[in-house]
């Protein structure tokens, strides 16, 4: 569902994804793991559109997202690292906005706003301007507006940020549920024990690169590990000296 070839994008002299290859299958959750500025934002910035690799390729669907970018955008719900709203936009018009920039039928659009609000529960701020809201209620809205279309591909970038652990237990269980329906789960993290708990794949980035992709379980086999936490082999990949092997 998600295909990434060979791509290389940098600012400048600074290299921020060195030759990235990966493969993401439907109804998979897939976490990509790394320090802040090891490069993950930058990925799926590009996987969503908004930046584009200095070369390479990214596919979703099987749409190219740089020559397809409107068929490839239908597919995806996005959730950023940071949640922009409208400040003169009630949550729920923000996410009849963005129920209508699909191009949703009315009733449909309906429906699936009140299904959104009702998973996140917004009820209490549905109708309260935006500009009003904590993070973590941005944060909600941002989650229901990525999920308002039925997306097929759900990129997540640090999706638990502002969330609290009652959120955070819905939002897991939403992303294992939606996955057994068929969606692709994309997301970037730096909590471990996240990705650990709801990932059927990972992939360890630093510096620009990829260090490993496949299961935690694989992870331990590679590095010979039996029974080591994913944050050990984590550090041990990517900073090794600071994590010897005992």
């Amino acid at each position: 569902m998600i295909r990434v070839e060979n791509v290389h994008k940098a600012y400048g002299r600074k290299i921020a994804v060195a030759d990235l290859s990966l493969e993401v299958r439907p109804g998979e959750v897939f976490a990509l793991l790394g320090a802040n500025g090891a490069g993950k934002t930058t990925t799926i910035k590009m996987l969503v559109g908004l930046l584009m690799p200095d070369a390479g390729q990214l596919s979703i669907g099987g749409f190219d997202v740089v020559r397809q970018t409107r068929e490839a955008s239908h597919l995806v719900g996005y959730v950023p690292d940071q949640p922009y709203l409208y400040d003169k936009l009630t949550g729920r018009e923000f996410l009849a906005f963005i129920a209508d920039m699909y191009g949703m039928p009315a009733d449909a659009a309906q429906q699936a706003l009140d299904e959104q609000i009702a998973r996140f529960e917004l009820h209490e701020f549905a109708d309260r301007l935006t500009e009003t809201y904590s993070h973590g209620m941005k944060q909600r809205v941002v989650f229901a507006a990525a999920f308002v279309h039925r997306p097929q591909v759900v990129i997540l970038d640090e999706p638990m940020v502002g969330l609290d652990p009652h959120s955070m237990r819905v939002v897991k269980d939403l992303l294992r549920q939606q996955a057994q329906l068929g969606t692709t789960i994309f997301m970037s993290t730096h909590i471990l024990s996240l990705a650990e708990e709801i990932a059927d794949r990972i992939g360890v980035f630093h510096d620009g690169r990829l260090q490993f992709v496949g299961t935690v379980d694989e992870l331990r086999r590679t590095r010979q590990r039996d029974g080591a936490s994913l944050e050990k082999l984590f550090l041990e990949l990517t900073s090794p000296a600071s994590s010897p092997r005992e």
